[in-house]
């Protein structure tokens, strides 16, 4: 007896559709989860761009396969493409210019290969200094200089 399943093509379209858009869904909440919850910029950053990325590409995967149009299916796939080259490339640059302008990194991180990429770079003074406090300190030093040469 060979057993004959009757499977509506409709029915599982849309049943594999809604599986990558509720995955896709998923990775989002837990991107934003992570954005609220985790310690510092950077570990922040990397979450958000990872689950955000990912959750993309599944929720554009899971339309393709719902409209089931060649045309559609590539442009999709030209979004998907060009969301997952762009977001890790902006995510890098924010990263660089935050390190740049000293934003601190949580204390708990493990900065030792960074030093030395630091290090080579000529970027030394850039680890987990307070710009805004090394700014204020700078004036303290400069108005007490000043202070100095007035009083003597």
């Amino acid at each position: 007896m060979i057993l004959t399943a009757n499977i509506d093509m409709g029915q599982l379209k849309e049943i594999i559709s809604c599986v990558f858009i509720l995955l896709g869904v998923f990775f989002m909440l837990v991107a934003t989860i992570g954005l609220l919850r985790l310690p510092d910029f950077y570990i922040r950053m990397s979450a958000i761009t990872k689950g955000a990325t990912l959750g993309v590409g599944l929720i554009l995967l899971g339309l393709a396969v719902h409209f089931n149009k060649p045309s559609m299916l590539v442009k999709i796939l030209a979004i998907i493409t060009f969301v997952f080259i762009t977001a890790p490339v902006a995510a890098h640059v924010i990263a660089r210019t935050a390190v740049q302008n000293k934003i601190p990194f949580w204390d708990r991180t493990n900065l030792t290969e960074f030093r030395t990429y630091l290090h080579r770079e000529h970027l030394d003074g850039e680890v987990n200094g307070d710009k805004y406090k090394e700014e204020k300190e700078g004036e303290k030093a400069k108005m007490n200089e000043e202070r100095a040469e007035d009083t003597g």
